[in-house]
């Protein structure tokens, strides 16, 4: 990361190898701020730019910090989600399998059951 402007309400820096994925996820975080006035991004060229990503607010670096904290809070929670639910899926069917083995016993047993008191 680099800085070009670093002013009292603006900041521009640059994001070196980074993408549209974390830049407009960062403008977008940035303007849920109510202390963030404007939240931009540029990627000049498309194969060799590097994304600049200008700040207009109270306290841009503030601001930046806060919007980066949120957008890791909010991966962990997705990631933890996304975990859960694929632990879920295969305890059901786990638990749907013990179930079928079950209740294949179980007729077996009453078949054998039936059948001796013929």
């Amino acid at each position: 990361m680099k800085i070009i402007t670093d002013k009292k309400n603006e900041l521009e820096i640059e994001i070196t190898g980074e993408t549209h994925t974390l830049c407009n996820a960062l403008r977008k975080t940035l303007m849920e701020d109510k202390d963030v006035e404007s939240a931009a991004y540029v990627i000049e060229h498309p194969i060799i730019g590097e994304p600049k990503l200008y700040i207009k607010a109270k306290n841009p670096k503030k601001s930046l910090k806060n919007a980066a904290e949120t957008l890791k809070s909010r991966c962990e929670e997705f990631k933890e989600l996304i975990e859960s639910d694929g632990d879920e899926k295969t305890k059901e069917k786990k638990k749907a399998k013990k179930q079928t083995k079950k209740a294949g016993k179980t007729t077996k047993k009453s078949t054998k059951k039936t059948a001796k008191k013929k």
